[in-house]
């Protein structure tokens, strides 16, 4: 029997939804909503609203109301971090590109020379450098000017020292060959009209450095690929420009010429002018049992401390890392040195980086093999190529590279003799030229009545010279 409602009772609720439609708190809010017939607000709503969104959370439900925002919030968390990564990698293109334009501006301050004889070397490849050092005294001032003299006492160029640096990028190898200043050449171009058909080496740099490297490549079969020229200012401001460069004397040394005074033995700082002392030192006495000695070897034993200056320098070099003194050190090479046209600052660059963990001790510095026939008129005193042990050096370093001699240097009749035909050896390494050098004996004290006629391919330093020291 059906059951009637009365009148005047709750009316009908309205139809349900389907229970899984609802979400906790859409169930919960229709559980509280109906008082006497109409829908209103519980007492406890916000409470239970809350409950429910607990309910949904742990359910893993997402609540389409709240869902955009934190969606954007995650988007903006995401902006926030690319517009940083943005930044920073921007900041690290500025500062690359700042460093590389103080570079470039580094570079354009070097003064550039045009060699017409130099050949471009493969990228990556085997080069020569023809390293210059002029005795030109322009740039010269104080101490080492006093040493030295000024420009106006000493007029034009000679090259003091004439270097040709075999550098092996792949292996980051560099050999020295040093060709002494008194060698007697075959003049080339228009030095033959200035200083006749023969003359020392140092001679054909008094026009420039283009008539030298032809000189080179013609006496020697050397392809020259670069030149980078050095005076006496430039050495001095990039050793001071470093802090100085530190030698180990083993006795008390002076020469009156350079203007050299070592007045103690031991392990001690040199300034640029006392470091250009030393390298320029021709006639080189030292104090030893009482006495002061002579070293008769006169450009040889200049040659000795050059190599031992040079390695002092890329020590020096190497232990500094304040930016203010490389920037002191980088902007003193421009005042003094000179390179050829074909350098790039992106070529320098790369070897740089090649070359940044270079030591000096890998460094193999030979001197051409030469001999002396006494005084020959009209130029004096001065020195023949000796073959064949000349050119056994000069294929142990350079390989094929060599050409054959278009005007190679006379023998001691005073005849132009082409080099014996040496076969191409493969090259040694240099820390293997090295080891041997430091196992040979040391050299006794040369005595003032010692003469020498003759270079070795390898030796070690004689015990009287100075070597590059570490500071205790």
């Amino acid at each position: 029997m059906s059951r009637r409602r009365p009148s005047g009772g709750v009316p009908d609720a309205p139809s349900r939804p389907q229970r899984g439609n609802l979400s906790s708190e859409d169930r919960l809010r229709a559980l509280g909503s109906q008082v006497d017939g109409q829908q209103t607000a519980t007492p406890n709503q916000t409470g239970l609203l809350a409950l429910g969104e607990a309910v949904d959370r742990g359910s893993g439900r997402r609540r389409g109301r709240h869902a955009r925002p934190r969606e954007k919030r995650k988007r903006s968390i995401a902006q926030k971090v690319l517009t940083g990564a943005v930044a920073l990698v921007a900041l690290v293109l500025i500062a690359a590109a700042a460093g590389y334009g103080y570079l470039q501006y580094r570079f354009d301050q070097f003064t550039k020379v045009h060699v017409a004889s130099e050949v471009q070397a493969p990228p990556g490849q085997p080069f020569n450098m023809l390293v210059i050092g002029s005795d030109t005294r322009v740039g010269l001032t104080g101490a080492a000017e006093a040493q030295a003299g000024s420009a106006q006492q000493v007029v034009g160029q000679r090259s003091d020292v004439t270097m040709i640096w075999h550098v092996v990028p792949a292996t980051r190898q560099i050999a020295i060959l040093s060709i002494p200043r008194d060698t007697l050449v075959q003049m080339v171009g228009s030095n033959v009209d200035q200083f006749g058909q023969m003359n020392r080496i140092n001679a054909s740099f008094g026009s420039g450095p283009n008539l030298l490297a032809q000189t080179i490549e013609a006496n020697f079969g050397i392809p020259i690929n670069h030149v980078v020229q050095v005076d006496f200012g430039g050495l001095t401001g990039a050793v001071d420009a470093l802090g100085g460069v530190w030698l180990d004397f083993p006795y008390p040394a002076k020469d009156a010429w350079s203007g050299l005074d070592i007045s103690s033995p031991g392990c001690q700082l040199l300034n640029g002018g006392e470091a250009l002392a030393v390298a320029r030192s021709r006639h080189y006495q030292y104090q030893a049992n009482g006495y002061w000695q002579f070293d008769g070897t006169s450009d040889f034993g200049r040659i000795q401390r050059q190599d031992a200056f040079l390695r002092a320098l890329v020590n020096a070099a190497e232990s500094k890392y304040s930016p203010l003194t490389l920037n002191s050190f980088l902007g003193s090479l421009p005042q003094g040195v000179v390179i050829d046209d074909q350098f790039t600052l992106n070529g320098l660059i790369g070897l740089a980086e090649q070359f940044h963990s270079f030591s000096s001790s890998a460094l193999v510095a030979q001197t051409l093999p030469t001999v002396s026939d006494g005084y020959v008129s009209p130029w004096g005193d001065v020195l023949f190529v000796n073959q064949p042990a000349a050119q056994e050096m000069l294929t142990s370093i350079f390989g094929s590279q060599l050409t054959q001699p278009t005007s190679p240097p006379p023998n001691t009749d005073l005849q132009p003799t082409p080099p014996p035909q040496v076969a191409v050896a493969p090259p040694t390494t240099a820390p293997s030229a090295l080891a041997a050098a430091k196992a040979a004996p040391a050299a006794a004290p040369i005595s003032a009545t010692t003469a020498v006629t003759a270079t070795p391919a390898q030796s070690p330093p004689p015990s009287f010279d100075p070597t590059p020291c570490t500071p205790h």
